[in-house]
């Protein structure tokens, strides 16, 4: 089977891209797989790509930034998805040539503007899955609506958690369209797992407001008041860098917080402490708690929407508190530092209970997914669902339709705005 990933920029840093990477490389054991990449900056990835795994860009912005289409806005991605900014007429041309000529089995979207392209624009003979990273509820009306529209032309709709599957199946009426938790895998660790004997929480993400590593930072400050030989490393890089080193400073904790930088892969990092730390507003799954645990580390998280309650099991492999509690969030930090054994004991748990998140299971559970997406296709089950449904979702998205594009056995839909045939 040929696989193709629709990502936003390859080149970056964070949770989507790297679990993209991870499960394309994964597939590759069996599948040609390759990733599709609408943006690059960048001459190399940040993340390490299996040579096995294809990668192309579509729009270079080292070269393409000030292209005339590029200044205009973008009239297929929807308006208030996250990254309309990012998106141009420019991007919404070289997507449409690429889906219309794609020579994949399936194509995989990985967020909700390219979903849109896909649902709208492949080839009625290429399964269709959308991936959502975020969730549901998180998502503005305006997107939601847009969504509910396109997205009843997909064969697979995946989330990363149970309660964001159910809250789609609940709430967005997509009738023939599966909907799946799907959660992120993390490659099987290739170091000796932490021992629990270093004196060092680790935490690592974005530095935005939204991870809260202020909250961690005040809760680490009860931390180090009774133990002050241990450390808190935080790996990551973002808008949040200066006020989180002024907040070190005005605490006193230089000698105990150490703001690290960006690291990828970050497995080395893990193994060199002995608890994972995570005190989010909200985390639609919880990636790098998964790599914690995988590296043998208890993980200390709020308890927020929606990943960290489906991943942690609150005290045996690490410690839910509620959001935005810092006397909570240091109590149960303090728990597994003062208690060796146990903090010991949950390591070993975590990294055993962590297992149902290696790319064997997870895998396993895609191949599933990717054969009833080409079966759906083949056998015209999905086909059946275009035609003049696929003309209302058009039109309902501010579109006029060629007739000749609209059928079950057609090729990609010719799009215009109306107004500008």
């Amino acid at each position: 089977m040929k696989i193709s990933f629709l990502l936003h920029n390859a080149y970056g840093i964070g949770g989507t891209i790297a679990t993209t990477f991870n499960l394309a490389q994964a597939l590759a054991e069996r599948h040609e797989v390759e990733i599709i990449s609408v943006l690059r900056h960048r001459e190399d990835p940040n993340f390490t790509l299996d040579p096995r795994v294809g990668l192309r860009p579509l729009v270079d912005l080292r070269q393409e930034k000030e292209h005339p289409l590029h200044l205009r806005p973008a009239k297929v991605f929807p308006r208030a998805e996250y990254r309309y900014g990012q998106y141009s007429e420019l991007t919404d041309q070289r997507i449409g040539e690429c889906l219309a000529t794609v020579d994949a089995d399936v194509v995989i979207g990985t967020r909700p503007g390219l979903n849109v392209h896909l649902a709208l624009q492949a080839p009625s003979h290429v399964g269709r899955i959308g991936q959502e990273h975020l969730t549901l509820d998180n998502h503005p009306p305006r997107l939601r609506n847009a969504l509910r529209r396109a997205y009843r032309r997909l064969d697979v709709l995946t989330t990363v958690t149970e309660a964001d599957a159910a809250s789609y199946r609940l709430k967005m009426r997509l009738p023939g369209v599966r909907v799946e938790a799907l959660p992120n895998s993390v490659p099987d660790p290739v170091l000796r797992a932490a021992d629990g004997t270093a004196k060092v929480v680790v935490a690592a993400g974005r530095l935005v407001p939204v991870k809260r590593y202020d909250l961690l930072i005040q809760a680490f400050a009860l931390v180090a008041a009774e133990h002050p030989d241990w450390q808190l490393r935080i790996y990551g890089k973002g808008e949040e860098h200066d006020r989180l080193r002024r907040l070190i400073t005005d605490l006193g904790l230089w000698n105990n917080v150490f703001l690290m930088g960006a690291a990828a892969p970050m497995e080395a990092e893990w193994v060199k402490g002995s608890i994972g730390a995570a005190a989010s507003n909200f985390e639609p799954f919880g990636m790098t708690i998964v790599e914690a645990m995988r590296c043998g580390l208890p993980v200390v998280s709020t308890d927020c929407p929606y990943g960290p309650g489906e991943i942690i099991q609150d005290g045996a492999d690490g410690r839910l508190v509620p959001v935005g509690d810092r006397d909570a969030l240091g109590a149960a930090l303090l728990e597994l530092v003062g208690d060796d054994e146990r903090r010991r004991r949950m390591g070993r748990a975590a990294m055993e209970n962590a297992r149902r998140f290696a790319p064997g299971p997870v895998v396993e559970q895609a191949e599933r997914l990717l054969d009833e997406a080409v079966s759906a296709r083949r056998t015209g089950r999905a086909a059946a669902r275009e035609g003049t449904g696929a003309r209302r979702a058009l039109v309902s998205q501010g579109f006029a339709v060629r007739d000749a594009a609209v059928g079950a056995a057609g090729g990609a839909l010719r799009m215009v705005r109306k107004g500008q045939q």
